[in-house]
């Protein structure tokens, strides 16, 4: 298949010796593993989220810290959404052929999802710090970890690829 969505994925010709049905199925294995290591880390995250309302210091928090505990409890919901998205859209189009679309789907989702973890874990480390220390900890917390993210999950990965295509 020679169509977007199979070039538009990253590392198209892989210099492997398989039909479009097995690069297909052997991509979308890829995508459920990554899918399952992020919600693992998102799940707990989340639960530790949801537990926090129920503890008696939460009655403690100032009008921003509750805001703000809403924006990170939207956000873990919002990224379980995404990241369950390609499956939800697996189990409707199975038996339908198109495996690619489902796998391109999915590989959009998983970055999207991303972002919104990031984003999440930025956040409640932020969150943390205000409780903890104060807003101004919270900033240089939250624009740090944001600053590790951007570096590990962005910036490495494209200069490996990068990398990677100049060498072959």
């Amino acid at each position: 298949m020679n169509d977007r969505r199979d070039s538009a994925l990253p590392d198209s010709d892989e210099g492997r010796d398989e039909t479009v049905e097995e690069r297909a199925d052997r991509r979308w294995i890829e995508v459920l593993q990554e899918l399952r290591v992020l919600q693992t880390g998102t799940q707990i995250l989340t639960g530790f989220l949801l537990a926090l309302a129920f503890q008696p210091v939460f009655a403690d928090l100032g009008a921003g810290q509750r805001g703000m505990y809403l924006v990170l409890v939207s956000l873990a919901a919002l990224s379980a959404v995404i990241a369950l998205a390609p499956v939800a859209l697996h189990r409707i189009v199975f038996r339908r052929r198109v495996k690619p679309e489902v796998v391109y789907f999915g590989h959009v989702a998983l970055i999207a999802a991303l972002a919104a973890v990031s984003l999440l874990l930025a956040g409640v480390v932020a969150f943390v710090f205000d409780v903890i220390i104060g807003d101004g900890a919270a900033w240089v917390a939250g624009i740090a970890l944001g600053a590790v993210i951007l570096v590990l999950w962005v910036i490495v990965p494209t200069a490996i690829r990068r990398w990677g295509r100049n060498t072959q």
